[in-house]
């Protein structure tokens, strides 16, 4: 039976020292991407007719409107 190594040969960085986060700000964004904002993927056949987010938000209100006006019946 063939065995395959898992570990890489040359301990690699978690992180470049380019990066500088001594003046982050932990959470500085959390609040602004959680209020009000919810994150929905979109299949990749629909992209065509919902290029950005005010077609879905307006295609969504239409559906809305139609679903209140519509009379159920029985």
């Amino acid at each position: 039976m063939l065995k395959v190594d898992t570990k890489p040969n040359v301990e690699e960085p978690e992180m470049l020292e380019e990066y500088d986060f001594s003046k982050g700000v932990r959470g500085k964004y959390a609040r602004l991407s959680a209020d009000g904002t919810n994150v929905v993927l979109i299949d990749s056949d629909l992209v065509e007719f919902f290029p950005d987010s005010e077609k879905v938000n307006a295609a969504l209100r239409s559906l809305v409107e139609i679903a209140r006006t519509t009379v159920k019946r029985s």
